[in-house]
């Protein structure tokens, strides 16, 4: 299936501010809105919690703490934030510090959704009771991690051979908790072992009040194509929610994955670290589809905006100080992982990536950001007239 971001009219997009008008495209007449695309819905309704905008922060391993889900928060767009996905195991064991770490919110990060993975119904169910008492807003199972450690132990997408197990854990939590209650999981094990649609019938059948599925098997991992059209699928087969994951890099994807498959929400993973502003671009993508389809063929401006190096500056500034406000243990790790992310696209990133990379210390690191970019910016206003 072929993704928006094959076009190379959507590859074009140039560096200017984060106003409206300066965006991708770079085009002084705008640009045409591409074939087969709808808004991605504006709101979505998982049990009693209405997730406004329909997008989701992707759970995801290393990234998805609560000082990236607040920067996310802050960003604006996103309707919902998950956790890391965390061991049930380790919620219940008192001294699992990182389960602890890992299920640390704030206030301003609601609505949020706690992420566990196990494959123990007992466990799950025990678990799940702590995050409804923790105050989170949903629970998730996670049946989608493919990474070898996590598969061995029967957890993450190891479970999708095991349905009669998922069935029992389903059944678990759901008696356990009373808040709304959802699964995220691949397509199958391989393409011999395809099990997404049966899978979600499932879910509904034991009270689930939503599904999402990342649109590839166990065996691709993060590589090949997103299958979108397993997405319809179990559109087509439930009637609970269903969230479309798998390839959104854009908004012109996010809004062509509901097109094709009538998803009612998105959500954005690996996209999420090296551009942050995609949830904002999408809410401004779907204002300007919703324009044009009101438009009478008069110009207008490009649907959505690009960073510029100041806002690039700005955001990695602000990531790195909440990262050492929150005191985090692994803060100058985290500041080191998330700079070749922060930094695609600044001329020069590679001399800023190498500063960072031999720097010791947080505060350290933050100088060599704010140094790195005042030179610049010192540069650029030697040259204007």
């Amino acid at each position: 299936m072929r993704k928006f971001w094959d076009n190379a009219a959507t590859e074009s997009a140039s560096e200017s501010s984060l106003t409206l008008g300066g965006g991708a495209g770079g085009s002084e007449s705008g640009r045409s809105r591409l074939p087969g695309q709808l808004p991605v819905p504006v709101s979505l309704q998982i049990g009693s919690v209405t997730i406004a905008p329909a997008t989701v922060l992707a759970p995801m391993a290393g990234v998805t703490d609560t000082v990236f889900r607040r920067f996310i928060r802050n960003l604006g767009g996103c309707g919902l934030i998950m956790t890391e996905f965390t061991s049930a195991d380790g919620v219940l064991r008192a001294k699992d510090k990182k389960a602890k770490r890992y299920l640390h919110f704030y206030e301003d990060e609601h609505p949020i959704s706690a992420q566990l993975f196990g494959s123990d119904p007992q466990v799950m169910a025990d678990a799940a009771r702590i995050v409804e008492d923790l105050g989170f807003d949903l629970v998730d199972l996670n049946l989608g991690c493919p990474a070898k450690k996590v598969v061995k132990c029967n957890g993450g997408s190891g479970l999708l051979r095991d349905l009669p197990r998922i069935r029992r854990i389903f059944e678990a939590v759901r008696a356990a908790v009373k808040i709304p209650f959802t699964v995220k999981f691949r397509i199958g094990w391989n393409d011999s072992e395809v099990v997404c649609v049966e899978l979600a019938k499932m879910a509904e059948d034991c009270g689930l009040c939503a599904v999402a599925l990342h649109a590839r098997t166990r065996e691709q991992g993060y590589s090949g194509t997103a299958r979108w059209e397993w997405i319809a699928a179990i559109k087509d087969a439930v009637s609970i929610p269903v969230i479309g994951n798998g390839d959104i890099r854009s908004p012109e994807d996010a809004c062509a994955v509901v097109a094709r498959t009538g998803c009612d929400g998105v959500m954005i993973g690996r996209m999420a670290p090296s551009n942050p502003w995609i949830f904002r671009q999408i809410e401004q993508y779907n204002a300007w589809i919703k324009h044009e389809d009101g438009a009478s063929g008069h110009p207008t401006p490009p649907p959505y905006t690009q960073p510029s190096e100041m806002d690039r500056y700005e955001m990695i500034r602000t990531y790195f100080r909440m990262l050492i406000e929150e005191e985090l243990p692994d803060a100058p790790g985290k500041m080191k992982q998330f700079a070749s992310w922060f930094t695609h696209g600044v001329p020069g990133g590679a001399a800023l990536r190498k500063a960072i990379y031999d720097a010791k210390t947080a505060p350290e690191i933050l100088g060599q950001v704010e140094n790195f970019f005042e030179q610049r910016l010192a540069l650029s206003a030697e040259v204007v007239p």
